[in-house]
């Protein structure tokens, strides 16, 4: 049985905002935290809602912005680049996650996800395309995977891409709003999905052979993750979902296993009323850990290297209701506390990643969305 820990059974560290002190340079800020002191600096602002960001050599960045459009930036440089599939924008629908392939500078591959329109609606959908050598344009454009079944629904569409090191990669999906779908393992909706890099489905996932689920899957029975990251040092896959009012969940997902939603969950619907069955029951499985009330989770990274040395093996959570980053302290494999931080001072905290030169970057879902980039401040 996995270490159930919710949110409000030890008091978070209190956001230390109020501990702000102007750097030198006016985009740029620091912050104490419980561990150490962050600086905060601006990398680029005016994005329209962006949602997720790859790191390419050199230092430059790609970022999607949820209208559809794909945006490299390289320094104070940024332009959009051109070739990007048509998405159905609207609601939380458009151009979402994305990540750059491992071998990157040899093979200028990247992934992403978008909600990709058709008859019936939209549904999640996964491309690959190849990175021109000029950045401006994406070329061999190839759609890797696709949700079935469309719906007219404008959200739940889960959306995040993790590149495993053993050369498979995992996307995330959502109920999309139809919260039964969770639990059909004909449909790719609520689930976890594990493919190989080039969209084939590998025969040692846990259903490709005994056909009692849809050859695809990984896992079922999520509501809607959109935060997923692989743990290097513990060799695993980490989750974070959006609950109903409550119930948000980290997760460690496992082949086959069902996460529960909606027959269990600890959050209620909108209304207040109940969801399911309760909180239990046999054949699912509980949460690593939970939060109530909800703070709407949206991106995802462990923290590892030096630069963040006091913060190696921790969870950091991006939340869009509270506005702030989160860090859950894990000790011996359990989740142990939570810190909040930032709450307030950059909006809503849509992605969150280490970036390859070890500082800790997030991207603000906001119309004036940022990209900020966190390192400790000097002593």
């Amino acid at each position: 049985m996995p270490n159930l820990w919710k949110s409000r059974c030890i008091p978070a560290v209190a956001s230390l905002a109020a501990g702000l002190v102007l750097a030198a340079d006016a985009t740029a800020a620091e912050y104490a935290t419980e561990k150490l002191r962050l600086n905060v600096e601006t990398v680029a602002a005016g994005l329209d809602h962006p949602w997720g960001m790859a790191f390419l050599p050199k230092g430059k960045i790609l970022v999607t912005e949820r209208r559809g459009r794909l945006l490299l930036i390289d320094g104070e440089d940024r332009h959009e680049v051109d070739g990007v599939p048509p998405v159905a924008r609207g609601g939380q629908g458009g151009l979402l996650d994305l990540e750059a392939d491992d071998n990157f500078a040899t093979s200028r591959r990247i992934y992403f996800t978008y909600s990709e329109p058709g008859p019936g609606g939209a549904s999640t959908a996964l491309a690959t395309a190849r990175l021109s050598d000029d950045g401006k344009r994406l070329e061999d454009l190839n759609r890797l995977w696709v949700m079935a079944k469309k719906t007219g629904t404008p959200i739940h569409f889960g959306s995040r891409i993790v590149l495993a090191p053993d050369g498979k990669l995992f996307v995330t999906t959502g109920d999309r709003g139809e919260m039964d779908r969770a639990q059909d393992f004909s449909d790719s909706a609520g689930a976890v999905i594990r493919l190989n890099r080039d969209g084939t489905i590998p025969a040692d996932n846990p259903f490709a052979a005994s056909g009692k689920g849809l050859p695809e899957l990984w896992s079922k029975g999520h509501r809607n993750v959109q935060g997923a990251a692989w743990d290097p040092s513990r060799n695993m896959l980490w989750t974070v979902e959006h609950g109903a009012m409550g119930g948000d969940e980290i997760n460690a997902p496992e082949p086959g296993k069902n996460y529960g939603w909606p027959v269990i969950t600890y959050g209620v619907n909108y209304n207040g009323a109940k969801i399911g069955v309760g909180t239990a029951a046999q054949g699912y499985e509980q949460p690593l850990f939970y939060w109530d009330p909800s703070i709407a989770p949206s991106g995802l990274a462990v923290a590892s290297g030096e630069m963040f040395a006091p913060w190696r093996g921790d969870l950091l959570v991006g939340a869009l209701k509270y506005q702030l980053l989160t860090r859950l302290d894990i000790e011996d494999g359990k989740i142990v506390a939570e810190e909040r931080m930032l709450e307030g001072e950059y909006g809503r905290i849509r992605d969150v990643q280490q970036g390859p030169d070890g500082a800790i970057y997030l991207l603000t879902d906001e119309s004036d969305g940022q990209l900020l980039r966190l390192t400790p401040a000097g002593d």
